[in-house]
């Protein structure tokens, strides 16, 4: 597939440094994984869907929760936000979502779960 996304290995050298130190099993492949990854965030895909030569989509899933879990991904923009010099690329986005119009109404009615401990208005 000539459309898959890899790091080179330059990425993956200024990155690693903020990778966890594997305990015990050595990880699969680092470049492979945070590829797939990378692939599966920039096209909005599902996890089931990340093409096979990145490795079971479990194993990206289970990585990528793991890793946002323990702040590996921030630490890794941080470090290349905090770098010095100009940026060879400046990204920009402007998404947005639409909600529907009944969406508001989903908390009146009991659809919507409670996430606070304040008490109900009847």
């Amino acid at each position: 597939m000539a459309d898959l996304f890899w790091l080179t290995k330059t990425q993956i050298e200024r990155i690693s440094r903020y990778f966890p130190l594997p305990h015990g099993v050595p990880r699969v492949d680092d470049q492979r994984v945070v590829s797939g990854i990378i692939h599966v965030i920039r096209n909005g895909l599902r996890w089931r869907d990340a093409p096979a030569e990145y490795g079971p989509h479990k194993t990206l899933y289970n990585r990528f929760i793991r890793w946002s879990r323990m702040g590996v991904f921030n630490r890794i923009f941080a470090g290349l936000a905090g770098r010095k010099g100009q940026p060879d690329r400046l990204m920009i986005d402007a998404t947005h979502l639409k909600a529907h119009r009944t969406a508001a109404s989903l908390l009146k009615k009991g659809l919507f779960p409670v996430v606070s401990d304040a008490p109900k208005v009847a």
